[in-house]
């Protein structure tokens, strides 16, 4: 690869807070948003709780057209965006817009649309759909959004991971600087899809937890107690530059994407495979194409989903790659306090890792209460802790057996 790439801008959309430093200062301070679920009736669901962005108001952002034609997927993309190039102080003129490029991942895109359109459609008066409709639930849309709204004209592109889509978005975008594509790439992961079908086929699943009557607790990564998973939506995007590009510019940087790596298991269409032998091979390879070793890496933003066998699998993971080193890494999983964010978590990890260097401070896993045996690592639990993080390294595992890492240094 010629040249490093580096990140320069970061915002967010999440359900504990509507722009960047909200989030984090919820984060630190172990703040759950997960409560009854608002979006829909979820009586008579299993599940009746998520972690939901709360007053998010598209009209503040958009127009009125803008707001018809657009599905919430990308009007939460839109909004970090925003935030993530204000934040990097970029100055879009007509040259950079020709070299700046969109990667927006995700996983599920338009499904409370589709639910709605088909509601509408099979009912006793079917009416019209919006002409806006198919435009707007398309995979690609929230990337196409995002670049509308940026007026950019640079290489867009999205790619559907499941859940390890987010942080596959900074591996695509420091891929397109690295080649020459674009100077500037903003890159992340959105998804909103709080919606009664996706919670009826989760819950079908046993996926999903069901500490209704305790929301703020349901979601517990590496305890013992742990039931499922939490569904969350949020959007966070990053703009990331080749380091050329910031330093002619003076551009705050808050971290080098140093490397990454992409494996399948090859095993099963949403468990893991239970050996960790891909999601292993996945961090070895993250390690060495970024050019460090396990006694390098300070911070390890989980995947953490609160599940038995991925928590489970992540440890076991974790322990064949890093050997006397994994007891020597702080480990957390920010899914304990914003549940599973779904395209978006693995751009809200990222997001941990990047400000987790710049304040020398990781957050906490919460409601780790009573540890899982077989999850016996440093998981940070519940209090956040002071520590400088010069190397940090970012998990995400999707259904069919996707395992996505990067590795992330502080500065350049």
């Amino acid at each position: 690869m010629n040249g490093q790439v580096v990140v320069t801008g970061l915002g967010a959309v999440t359900p504990v807070g509507n722009d960047r430093e909200s989030t984090w200062q919820a984060l630190v301070k172990g703040v759950s948003g997960v409560d009854t679920i608002t979006a829909f009736d979820p009586s008579g669901l299993p599940t009746q709780i998520a972690a939901e962005v709360k007053g998010f108001d598209p009209a503040t952002l958009l127009d009125t057209k803008r707001v018809r034609r657009s599905a919430r997927f990308s009007q939460l993309a839109i909004a970090a965006g925003r935030e993530a190039v204000a934040d990097a102080g970029l100055v879009l003129d007509d040259d950079l817009k020709t070299r700046t490029g969109v990667v927006v991942n995700l996983a599920v895109a338009g499904m409370g649309e589709v639910e709605a359109a088909t509601r509408q459609i099979a009912g006793p008066e079917p009416g019209r759909l919006s002409p806006y409709y198919v435009s707007s639930v398309i995979p690609n849309m929230a990337a196409c959004e995002v670049a509308i709204d940026l007026g950019v004209h640079g290489p867009v592109t999205a790619s559907a991971l499941a859940c390890a889509s987010g942080i596959y978005a900074f591996l695509e975008g420091r891929r397109l600087i690295a080649s020459g594509e674009a100077d500037v790439v903003v890159c992340g992961g959105t998804d909103a899809s709080i919606t009664p079908v996706m919670f009826a086929g989760l819950s079908s699943m046993g996926a999903l937890s069901k500490r209704n009557d305790d929301p703020a607790r349901a979601s517990r990564p590496f305890d013992a107690n742990r039931d499922g998973f939490v569904y969350g939506e949020g959007a966070v995007l990053a703009v990331l530059e080749s380091a050329e590009h910031a330093r002619a510019r003076g551009a705050r940087i808050y971290a080098t994407v140093a490397g990454g790596a992409l494996t399948s298991d090859a095993f099963h269409v949403s468990a893991p495979e239970p050996t960790a032998t891909q999601t292993a091979r996945a961090i070895a390879l993250a390690l060495e194409r970024s050019g460090y070793g396990p006694a390098d890496v300070d911070y390890i933003c989980a995947h953490g989903t609160s599940t038995r066998a991925n928590d489970r699998t992540e440890t076991a993971a974790i322990k064949s790659v890093f050997g006397p080193h994994a007891g020597d890494v702080a480990i957390s999983s920010p899914k304990s306090m914003v549940g599973h964010l779904i395209g978006a978590a693995g751009s809200l990890s990222a997001m941990v890792a990047l400000l987790a260097m710049r304040d020398s401070l990781v957050p906490p896993t919460i409601n780790l209460d009573t540890p899982d045996p077989e999850c016996d690592l440093d998981y940070v639990p519940n209090v956040a802790r002071p520590m400088p993080v010069d190397v940090a390294m970012v998990n995400a595992f999707g259904f069919g057996g996707q395992n996505v890492v990067a590795v992330f240094t502080r500065g350049e």
